[in-house]
């Protein structure tokens, strides 16, 4: 059986792997904390973007609300009332199913998005969705690659002030994002394009630790 590896080895090979997030590595611990204390607290991740970033942001959730590295147990009681209340479809299901992190992509709703951006303010629209599926000890996850998005900064501010944990990815000097953040992880680029293949790294290891120290105990390795 292949061994499981844990969050703090697959931390170390990140900075094996891509030596330039060296800069980054006390930002990406404190992310990743974060990330650990809200799903402990029962809260979950909500993560936007823009462009390649919406993609990135899409990418993140599906890391984390399927099994990525490792085969993932679904949650005990579920398996149970499923088996208890559909006998043989109930157990098929149950063997089906796969242990979640719940994560929200802010960019995957077209007919809310499009709606507020028409007849609102287009650059209020994360903002806007934050305020109704966020709550207190929740993390919000914003991808800017310069920092200075402004319906990103605005997610934020709405984040911060309804006590939601604000991390920002993003590159260079961070922006406006730097200061608003609670957390901010530079990667040591500035060119977009060149920001967006750093953060593809980050967060991998970021969804493969969150993965690792809820699952690893209980997971069967891919």
């Amino acid at each position: 059986m292949k061994k499981h590896i844990s969050a703090e080895e697959l931390f170390e090979e990140l900075f094996a792997r891509y030596p330039a997030l060296e800069s980054c590595r006390d930002d990406i611990k404190r992310a990743f904390e974060a990330c650990v204390l809200a799903y402990e607290g029962g809260g979950k991740l909500l993560v936007a973007g823009n462009g390649g970033s919406a993609a990135d942001s899409e990418h993140i959730v599906g890391e984390l609300m399927k099994s990525f590295l490792l085969k993932r147990p679904a949650d005990e009681k579920l398996c149970a009332a499923l088996k208890e209340n559909f006998g043989e479809e109930g157990e098929r299901m149950a063997a089906c199913l796969e242990g979640t992190l719940c994560a929200v992509p802010l960019t995957s709703m077209p007919a809310l998005s499009t709606a507020f951006l028409n007849d609102v303010d287009p650059l209020m629209t994360f903002a806007q969705m934050l305020s109704g599926y966020g709550r207190e000890g929740d993390v919000f996850i914003g991808i800017t690659t310069s920092g200075n998005s402004k319906n990103i900064l605005n997610a934020m501010m709405v984040a911060k002030a309804m006590g939601i944990k604000t991390i920002a990815l993003t590159g260079g000097d961070g922006g406006k994002s730097r200061a608003l953040a609670d957390i901010c992880v530079r990667v040591p680029e500035r060119e977009t394009f060149k920001v967006q293949e750093y953060h593809l790294p980050v967060y991998h290891a970021l969804c493969a630790m969150l993965e690792a120290h809820f699952f690893e105990k209980t997971a069967v390795a891919r």
